[in-house]
């Protein structure tokens, strides 16, 4: 069965992923390994080539990279199917260029401040750093939104961290 291919035993929102690109494609649904991670990140650049100037094209893939880390770390229980799954959706509206991972966990992320030792943690950190706006909505039915917005409007780039 490939990363996308729908399941009677998957969350609905997966199950449905086919049948839904028919009407919009900016979307796509990941095992939840290690390996997805470099997928999703494939898929987000192809979806929005047109989209990604050279100036964000890293800030958004670097951050699409922490979120489905997280996802698959935190966000998808430990047994199989179902629930082993995530969704990336990636689309522009208006000027600002919209990244979401979807999970069946039900925790609410926050970063947090990694010690010089610590291995990991670092993530949503990196997040907040260079995205414009990030946030964790959550969704019907089970688990939450964690969402990065990019403004696509050019001009100087100002890190906030």
């Amino acid at each position: 069965m490939s990363a996308s291919e729908p399941d009677a035993a998957r969350p609905d929102w997966c199950a449905s992923s086919q049948a839904a690109r028919d009407t919009e494609p900016n979307f796509r649904t990941y095992r939840a390994t290690p390996e997805s991670v470099g997928h999703a990140r494939a898929f987000v650049r192809g979806a929005l080539a047109d989209h990604l100037g050279a100036d964000r094209a890293d800030d958004i893939l670097v951050c699409v990279s922490e979120l489905a880390t997280n996802a698959i770390e935190h966000g998808t229980p430990p047994s199989p199917p179902p629930g082993r799954e995530f969704l990336v959706r990636a689309a522009v509206e208006g000027d600002t260029l919209r990244v979401e991972v979807h999970d069946v966990g039900d925790g609410r992320p926050e970063p947090r401040k990694a010690t010089a030792d610590d291995d990991n943690g670092r993530g949503l950190f990196l997040v907040a750093c260079l995205a414009d706006d990030w946030g964790v909505t959550t969704r019907t039915g089970t688990g939450k939104v964690v969402w990065a917005e990019f403004k696509l409007a050019a001009g100087p780039a100002v890190i906030a961290c």
